[in-house]
């Protein structure tokens, strides 16, 4: 565990203002922003549906409209990383928007997926999946590196995020498997049975009373998964059990050999405030990460 107090509010101040500011040198403000001084430029597609083949023909107006992504890319920086992010609102709500990590050289892909109660369980993490396959398979069409993706979100998000890069089954509905993705960056993720899945599966318990089943994201713990970077706010003033429930799954991917998992709590941040920090560490996580992996060259 990677506990942060005055370090990361004064990383945040600094991520703030802007590199000519008196109180940044430029080699504070190129780490913090992830800039170097050869610029990239980007591009911004907008509105675009992740669902293909047969599933496209086979949707209602409803998923038509939400299986949508937008993407921000580099355009003249071939073999990028790319960060899937999905929104959190508890799997009934929220909606898609970029995370703060624009003009660091990476790829951001934002989908929407289908919301409880208006779609039905497995809705979202099909939805999930499918954004995250479109993403594997088209990714190199705009230079980006297949190789480099990693699945991220933020609470019901980082839910979205750990059972689609843990739970093989969800992409290997579209011939691919957990192993295809760089990494999984869940931010403030529930780990044990989302309380919105409990209750679309009949339970009547308590919320805070943990179940650990197949729609958890610790029922699929294992030492071959991708990297895993957790990340969670402080747990005095975080969601009830979040953090408590992150730690039980970094310590049982490391106790089942896994070899490249990261754990952040994040001092003095709630749990709204988790994906702010979670954002200043993902570039370095991401970086540490493609390191061990050359980038592939990207299709013609």
């Amino acid at each position: 565990m990677t506990p942060f107090r005055l370090p990361l509010l004064a990383a945040l101040l600094l991520a703030a203002l802007p590199p000519s500011s008196p109180l940044v040198s430029t080699s504070q403000a190129q780490e913090l922003s992830g800039k170097t001084t050869n610029s990239a430029t980007y591009a911004t597609e907008e509105n675009l549906s992740y669902l293909e083949g047969s599933a496209a023909e086979k949707v209602d107006d409803y998923q038509r409209n939400q299986c949508r992504l937008d993407i921000y890319h580099p355009d003249n920086r071939p073999g990028f990383a790319t960060v899937i992010w999905f929104h959190g609102g508890g799997l009934t709500g929220g909606k898609r928007s970029f995370p703060l990590l624009k003009e660091k050289g990476i790829a951001l892909v934002i989908p929407s997926y289908r919301l409880s109660p208006k779609a039905e369980l497995p809705a979202f993490l099909e939805d999930a999946a499918a954004a995250t396959a479109w993403v594997l398979r088209h990714i190199a069409e705009r230079g980006g590196d297949p190789k480099r993706v990693f699945i991220s979100g933020h609470s019901a998000g980082g839910y979205l995020a750990a059972m689609v890069g843990m739970d093989p089954r969800w992409l290997a509905a579209h011939g691919l498997s957990p192993n295809d993705l760089a990494g999984i960056i869940p931010v403030s993720a529930q780990v044990t049975t989302h309380f919105t899945v409990k209750q679309l599966r009949g339970d009547t318990g308590p919320e805070f009373r943990p179940i650990i089943d197949e729609y958890a994201p610790l029922y699929h713990a294992a030492k071959n998964l991708p990297p895993i970077c957790l990340i969670v706010g402080d747990r005095k003033i975080e969601y009830k059990n979040r953090v408590e429930e992150n730690d039980l799954l970094v310590t049982s991917l490391r106790n089942l050999g896994h070899p490249a998992v990261e754990f952040h709590e994040m001092g003095g941040l709630d749990h709204g405030m988790s994906r702010y920090g979670a954002w200043i560490l993902m570039p370095g996580f991401i970086k540490k990460t493609t390191a061990r992996n050359p980038p592939t060259s990207p299709r013609p």
